[in-house]
């Protein structure tokens, strides 16, 4: 379900030129790079996947932020790893997306992480973008001094 928004809070702009062996840069210019394709190691490049893994990892823990606040809790020291996969698929476009987040916050058990993980799930632009249509998988890992295993959490 597409859901339209009630007010910009910001807007920005990318132009691409050159697709995946070219440029993007953003109309401010604080954002400027050059691309390689991933499996192309041309030094001081990137690649679309590794912006998008960027973006959703810094998404992610903002909204794990916003939300441990409502839950009366801090999540200033969280850390988010964001993986993104380019793959293949049984589709007629023939190419797909997965991503898998990384979660941890010290002094937190896995377990006791997931009903943020879960809001936070449900806040983050970048997840209700890509809900339906990108496998996402969020796992919880479990700061060592709390004791316990990584907690997976059903997005």
């Amino acid at each position: 379900m597409t859901v339209p928004l009630t007010r910009s809070l910001y807007r920005t702009t990318a132009h691409a030129a050159g697709g995946r062996t070219g440029s993007v840069r953003t109309d401010d210019g604080r954002l400027d790079v050059r691309l390689a394709p991933p499996r192309k190691k041309v030094p001081g490049t990137t690649n679309p996947e590794q912006l998008f893994a960027a973006g959703f990892a810094a998404c992610f823990t903002s909204a794990l932020a916003e939300v441990a606040a409502e839950f009366g809790a801090d999540a200033s020291g969280a850390s988010v790893a964001c993986e993104v996969q380019l793959g293949t698929t049984d589709t007629p476009a023939g190419y797909g997306l997965a991503v898998a987040l990384t979660v941890s916050l010290p002094g937190w058990r896995a377990a006791d992480l997931q009903p943020l993980l879960h809001r936070a799930d449900e806040v983050c632009p970048y997840a209700q973008a890509v809900r339906g249509n990108v496998p996402l998988t969020i796992l919880a890992l479990e700061d060592p001094a709390a004791g316990g295993p990584a907690v997976p959490v059903t997005a």
